[in-house]
């Protein structure tokens, strides 16, 4: 009998006794210097300064290229912030000229995303503005843009 209950538990290849509250320790420095780098990839007094040169596409394009997904909800937010910043910093006859010089199909997607997370915090002009970019980015994207925001799992 003894043998029985000896192969009951020999299956067990983790010692779960290792992961008690008292040994359990957050990454949260490792999470924050991560975080920290990715928002420092995203330059706001350079961003800015583009904007006030009348270079959003090169606002729009330093956006698309160097978003990166995280879990920090800070990270998120100043994300978001930065490119409905440059997203409504655009008149609605310069979208097309600005979609027109994006070649990576990942940024047509990356736009959706912004412009349905815009959706979500509305202001004043915000969500007329941001009709205008989903009609023009679906125009172009089409409905597979659309599908692949809506389906992925990594959110921000």
């Amino acid at each position: 009998m003894a043998s029985v209950g000896d192969n009951k538990t020999s299956f067990r290849k983790v010692d779960v006794d290792e992961y008690t509250e008292e040994k359990f320790k957050e990454d949260d420095d490792e999470q924050k210097q991560a975080n920290d780098e990715l928002l420092a990839g995203l330059n706001e007094t350079e961003i800015q300064t583009m904007l006030n040169q009348g270079k959003n596409i090169d606002a729009l394009l330093y956006i698309l290229n160097r978003t990166q997904i995280s879990k920090n909800p800070a990270v998120k937010a100043k994300t978001l912030q930065l490119a409905l910043k440059v997203m409504l910093s655009f008149k609605s006859s310069e979208i097309d000229l600005a979609l027109g010089q994006l070649d990576a199909p990942q940024h047509f997607d990356l736009l959706m995303k912004y412009i349905y997370k815009g959706f979500e915090v509305p202001s004043e002009v915000s969500s007329a503005h941001l009709l205008t970019w989903h009609e023009k980015v679906f125009a172009i994207g089409g409905v597979g843009c659309i599908m692949r925001v809506l389906v992925d799992r990594k959110r921000f």
